[in-house]
């Protein structure tokens, strides 16, 4: 199978990287992923749901973002742009 394949407006062919993976070890639940995706690929859980220490925060509850539905992924990559801790990890999608 051949890798997705998109268009710049001034035509040039891109592979688009596509969100597989997020750290939720290193995740700080900032939320700024969260805001500048507007597809809906994440969601802010309590990182005792996940099983998470919350030894290094300082307040109960702490949160962390996770992914919600990575198929919804447009891989623009603005959610790795604005994460101060590197938390995304992206592959190439392939064609349908």
């Amino acid at each position: 199978m051949s890798a997705n394949v998109a268009y710049r407006k001034n035509g040039e062919s891109y592979v688009p990287q596509y969100l597989t993976e997020m750290s939720i070890a290193d995740c700080i639940g900032c939320g700024r992923c969260y805001k500048v995706c507007g597809q809906g690929v994440f969601t802010l859980v309590d990182r005792a749901s996940l099983g998470l220490e919350e030894d290094d925060y300082e307040d109960e509850g702490a949160m962390v973002m996770t992914i919600a539905n990575d198929g919804l992924c447009i891989g623009c990559q603005a959610c790795s742009r604005v994460c101060a801790k590197g938390c995304h990890s992206f592959k190439p999608g392939l064609a349908a």
